[in-house]
């Protein structure tokens, strides 16, 4: 029988990451929270500064737009972070340590993308908690989709993302503490493999880094076309409005 060979790196990343009852510590709970708190007015900026870049742009085609950005944030992120791991004076613990910048990196990359793609969808996230709700539901794909689409009260061809806004607060705290649950392990898990990814040596990193993100991002987009259906063919005139006065002094 072959024996399995020692990982420092598992080892390391498993006492950063998580406590003796295999639960994970509470400041990386935290930390993936905060990662997924946007600000509304953020996330208002960068249409906006997407609307200058692009003036003529319709809000599928600002949709559009914010999806090639998104899957080159993520993948320039995670094979940036892999690439460290091919200078020699970067340690086992430093490479850790990076690739968990990176993790929240995504995070947060993930947050801005999936509310600036809800606002152009007419969907006003102004309360937190229902917009980490929906970031969450948004990353679990099919398992957050199907929970979402139950908790409308739809048919499950049908988008939930218009509605969340409108659920009761009791209703989508029930919902919102199992999605949050399954939202952990998940990242934990999926994170955790690529965490050990970027951290592999020779320039190997770097391939997995970007690779691996680039498979997230695209299963993010998936499930917010899920939650929110075709692009709409003009910005709602609530946020247009609100977009036209970011840039009238105050």
């Amino acid at each position: 029988m072959k024996r399995r060979k020692f990982n420092p790196a598992a080892k390391l990343a498993g006492r950063a990451a998580f406590g003796p009852d295999g639960q994970p510590k509470p400041h990386v709970v935290r930390g993936i929270e905060r990662a997924i708190e946007v600000q509304r007015p953020l996330v208002l900026a960068n249409i906006r500064r997407l609307q200058r870049r692009h003036p003529s742009a319709d809000a599928a085609e600002l949709i559009s737009i914010l999806d090639r950005h998104y899957l080159n944030t993520v993948m320039g992120g995670g094979a940036a972070v892999g690439a460290t791991a091919v200078i020699p004076a970067v340690g086992t613990a430093a490479a850790l340590g990076l690739s968990a910048a990176a993790t929240v990196g995504f995070l947060e990359a993930t947050a801005l993308y999936a509310q600036s793609v809800a606002e152009l969808h007419g969907v006003r996230l102004a309360d937190p908690e229902r917009s980490r709700t929906m970031v969450m539901a948004i990353m679990l794909g099919e398992e957050g989709t199907s929970m979402m689409q139950s908790l409308a009260g739809r048919g499950s061809a049908s988008t939930w993302g218009s509605t969340i806004g409108n659920m009761p607060s009791g209703v989508l705290g029930s919902v919102g503490a199992g999605i949050r649950k399954q939202f952990l392990k998940r990242v934990m898990a999926r994170q955790g493999t690529a965490l050990l990814g970027r951290a592999l040596p020779l320039g190997v990193g770097a391939v997995v880094g970007g690779v691996g993100n680039r498979a997230m991002g695209k299963g993010v987009i998936r499930a917010t076309r899920a939650a929110f259906g075709e692009p709409p063919a003009t910005i709602p005139g609530q946020l247009a409005g609100e977009l036209d006065r970011l840039d009238k002094p105050a």
